[in-house]
């Protein structure tokens, strides 16, 4: 699993972790669900700007898991002064 840390929380990227337990190798997740190698690489690493709904369909449908068992995310809320 990869954590991504940012201002006010963290996401943690798991889809390696899921390609590991099923036993699929990037490239036959990239040419089964005909998306490019580096979208998938950074959805394994964290090193994502944007998600493309589009691509996260195809990788739960395929998957057959949910978004929340790609991406998660913590919120981390910095506790307001009174």
């Amino acid at each position: 699993m990869y954590t991504t840390i940012i201002e006010n929380g963290e996401f943690n990227f798991k889809l390696k972790n899921i390609l590991n337990n099923k036993k699929i190798s990037i490239n036959k997740l990239m040419r089964d669900t005909n998306t490019d190698y580096k979208v998938i690489k950074r959805l394994i690493t964290g090193e994502i700007t944007k998600i493309d709904l589009f691509v996260i369909a195809r990788l739960c449908n395929y998957l057959d898991c949910n978004l929340n068992d790609l991406i998660s995310y913590t919120n981390k809320k910095i506790p307001q002064m009174n």
